[in-house]
């Protein structure tokens, strides 16, 4: 802040000249300066460090899709089980869990699956209609009073056997109890499908009910 002295012209007191000075303050004023633009210099360093960014950038996401890719490569040459627990039914010695290959083929799964629902849904009858005209005829049966007498709840995926042209998928299930006792048990059962003209059949159907 400044000052600056303005003098007027004399005035009289009493009959007494007086010079009369005024002092006036200079408060600066603030004003939004712009931003100086950058130096060339400044500049050309900005652009160069983004060059590096970019490039490892660039680096980091072809290190990505080769990891990603190779691990598509890897996975297309394993088997349909990449792992098995250690830990096993001590009766059947089937795994307590198993590491499925996300890409393998799951048309077996899925003609296995479509057999598995008619059974809980109280659909043997029909599913095992062809059963019944061969050597199957009893256990057909045999099956669809079992499944109607302990039904199905849940079941999961828990080995996978090859014996070409048949495929075993084992499944850990849940069922319920005769009618008038409560609860659950679990039990495990399998499901042997065979490769016929192309196209995944169901062939056999194991549980111990």
């Amino acid at each position: 802040m400044s000052e600056f002295l303005v003098e007027s012209g004399p005035k009289t007191l009493s009959g007494y000249a007086l010079n009369v000075r005024r002092v006036c303050l200079l408060v600066p004023i603030r004003r939004n300066l712009a931003v100086p633009i950058r130096s060339r210099g400044t500049l050309a360093r900005t652009m160069v460090f983004s060059r590096k960014q970019i490039g490892i950038a660039i680096c980091a996401g072809v290190l990505i899709l080769l990891i990603f890719f190779g691990g598509l490569v890897w996975l297309t040459n394993q088997g349909p089980v990449l792992a098995r627990s250690e830990e096993r039914d001590p009766l059947s010695g089937i795994p307590n869990s198993i590491t499925m290959n996300p890409l393998r083929d799951r048309a077996s799964e899925q003609a296995a699956a479509k057999f598995i629902r008619a059974m809980r849904d109280g659909q043997c009858e029909q599913e095992l209609a062809k059963w019944k005209k061969d050597y199957r005829k009893k256990y057909a049966a045999f099956i669809c009073d079992s499944e109607m007498r302990h039904p199905l709840l849940v079941w999961e995926l828990v080995d996978w056997e090859d014996a070409a042209p048949l495929r075993i998928l084992h499944y850990r299930g849940t069922r319920r109890n005769l009618a008038g006792q409560n609860g659950t048990y679990n039990e495990l059962f399998s499901v042997t499908t065979e490769l016929k003209d192309g196209e995944w059949v169901v062939t056999k159907y194991d549980a111990m009910y």
